[in-house]
């Protein structure tokens, strides 16, 4: 169910226009995780994923649904395949072996929107999941997904276009925006090691309570900040600060790492 907490909204320029989904394919629930949450249940996961996509349209968003690849069961995590800015998209080149062809899948659907793109090449490895965008400026995790080599590349590449780029390597999270996210307005919502880092001292911030932590990957979408059902304390947080929330449970794809800004490309 969608749940919506109606507070004096953050109006303002449509930030996203476009988004990408994919649905869950059959093989979903032999994804990779580093979690002990058990095997997801995939008839749970698609009604998740529906109202995944129901948000995004409240948002105000056209949604791309590809049909799922059981070939990939990871590939509903479609936000590590690129990179998308105003200008132009990067593929990226994800550093988990069984998620690399995803990439394939994926180019026709950017290229539909794109006519500049470039590509991470290996020995490079990128998981969008840890690339951050502030305004114009990219902060770029280096992860057990994302490696030196990759993230200079993607540097070099935003550079290029006039962008600013920062390489932050974590300590713990597994992509940088598991800790992170950017709600506009030069605010940020943090946890765990980036409440008190200093790449990310200039922002405003609304800390996540470590019994949270997973609340952090939220997303703003436009008027609203989709955010996962069962963390108050967060929640309670965006509204005072202003912000519209929706609430969606995803408790599937928590279960293979996933948060919210994995499951779309949004641009």
């Amino acid at each position: 169910m969608l749940k919506e907490s109606a507070t004096k909204s953050h109006q303002g320029t449509k930030m996203f226009q476009n988004t990408i989904v994919k649905r869950p394919g059959a093989t979903y629930i032999n994804g990779l995780t580093t979690s002990d949450l058990g095997t997801p249940i995939l008839e749970k996961a698609l009604e998740q994923h529906d109202a995944y996509i129901e948000a995004l349209k409240t948002c105000g968003t056209d949604v791309t649904v590809l049909s799922g690849n059981d070939q990939f069961p990871d590939s509903t995590f479609v936000e590590d395949t690129a990179v998308l800015t105003p200008e132009f998209a990067v593929i990226s080149n994800p550093g988990a072996d069984t998620r690399n062809g995803e990439i394939h899948e994926m180019e026709p659907a950017i290229k539909s929107f794109y006519d500049k793109i470039y590509y991470i090449k290996a020995p490079g490895t990128l998981d969008g999941g840890d690339i951050l965008q502030i305004e114009d400026h990219f902060y770029i995790g280096i992860s057990a997904r994302t490696n030196q080599e990759g993230a200079e590349q993607l540097q070099q590449i935003l550079e290029s276009e006039n962008y600013k780029a920062t390489i932050v390597p974590l300590q713990k999270f597994f992509h940088l925006k598991t800790g992170i996210a950017y709600l506009g307005n030069q605010t940020i919502v943090v946890a765990g090691e980036f409440v008190d880092h200093p790449d990310f001292n200039s922002y405003q911030k609304i800390v996540v309570p470590p019994e949270e932590e997973y609340a952090a990957n939220c997303i703003r979408v436009n008027d609203y900040v989709i955010i996962p059902s069962g963390y108050p304390q967060t929640k309670q947080k965006l509204n005072e600060a202003g912000y519209q929330t929706i609430e969606l449970d995803t408790s599937e794809f928590r279960k293979l790492d996933g948060g919210l800004s994995c499951l779309s490309l949004r641009f």
